[in-house]
């Protein structure tokens, strides 16, 4: 093993062996008796919903990773309720780092994938289009919608546990040309194409023999959850709404949900929301699942990288 996975694999394995030195007694109680779940990305805005609610949520315990010392702090340093220092661990799953992330997974119930490469504009206009170019630069999504992903689940696979895979992706898929897969391209062709790694991240996971639930929200809307009612789909189409947006605080909620019902298995949807006073507030997830019918997205749809 390279030297700097020796270390990120160290770091790692020191920061899980002093957890015992922060916990309370409930929280050790919580440790020996809850559901732990590996929420990746858990810096980002998604995971971020994600792990605050798992962490106030009684029966399960969270453990976020982010990919960097300063990024551990900002979540640390952000708004309250304060998340235990405990609770966040650092695991850039980008690296090849086999030891580091089999020890994260050894115990685990479940993961949150949450993690996405993450378009930013680069100062630049296309000449074509006169719009900014946009760039990706923490990591292209080849290397982190495909080789972290795939690292992850090949961690999960190695774990030898019935660990529950939930996947957050994004509508679009269906649609090779989706402006998505645009951005971050270069001028030979090279690079970009989320939604096309996005894809054969999933096919990948729905291959692995593990138990997954794979959600595609359509935009991600940083607005209050619990406040609208929710419509789930496949393949790019979802009937009661022309609605294609959706609070990140209620797709942390249905990929929450996919932990608690069995019903969540094994599927692959969509997920919009009407517009706030628009239809029926959604409280009943069990509910909401079996409104698809069976049905699951179709792989042979749109492109995979």
């Amino acid at each position: 093993m390279p030297s700097t996975m020796k270390a990120a694999a160290t770091k790692i394995l020191l920061l899980l062996s002093t957890l015992g030195s922060y916990y309370s007694p409930c929280y050790a109680f919580a440790m020996e008796n809850g559901q732990r779940v590996l929420v990746t990305g858990a810096g980002g805005q998604t995971g971020q919903s994600i792990f605050r609610k798992l962490l106030a949520k009684p029966g399960y315990v969270p453990i976020g990773t982010v990919r960097s010392e300063a990024s551990r702090q900002a979540l640390l340093d952000g708004t309250a309720p304060k998340i235990p220092p405990e609770s966040v661990a650092i695991c850039d799953i980008t690296n090849d780092d086999a030891p580091g992330l089999d020890e994260l997974m050894k115990d685990c119930d479940a993961v949150m994938i949450c993690t996405s490469a993450k378009p930013a504009p680069t100062g630049e206009i296309d000449e074509g289009t006169k719009r900014p170019k946009f760039g990706f630069p923490n990591g292209q999504p080849e290397l982190v919608d495909w080789t972290g992903q795939k690292h992850l689940i090949d961690a999960a696979k190695r774990a030898d546990r019935d660990i529950h895979v939930v996947l957050c992706s994004s509508m679009g898929g269906t649609d090779p040309d989706h402006m998505l897969n645009k951005l971050g391209k270069s001028a030979d062709g090279s690079g970009g194409d989320i939604l096309k790694w996005k894809r054969k991240a999933e096919v990948y996971l729905k291959e692995s023999g593990l138990a997954y639930t794979i959600v595609h929200p359509g935009g991600l809307l940083n607005e209050p959850g619990d406040e609208r009612e929710l419509c789930l789909g496949v393949d790019d189409k979802v009937t009661g709404t022309s609605n294609n947006s959706v609070p990140r605080d209620d797709v942390a909620n249905v990929m929450i949900a996919a932990l608690e019902d069995d019903k969540y298995r094994g599927r692959s949807f969509d997920l919009v929301s009407k517009p706030v006073g628009d239809g029926v507030v959604t409280k009943d997830y069990a509910k909401l699942v079996a409104s698809l019918e069976g049905k699951n997205c179709d792989y042979s749809l749109g492109e995979i990288a």
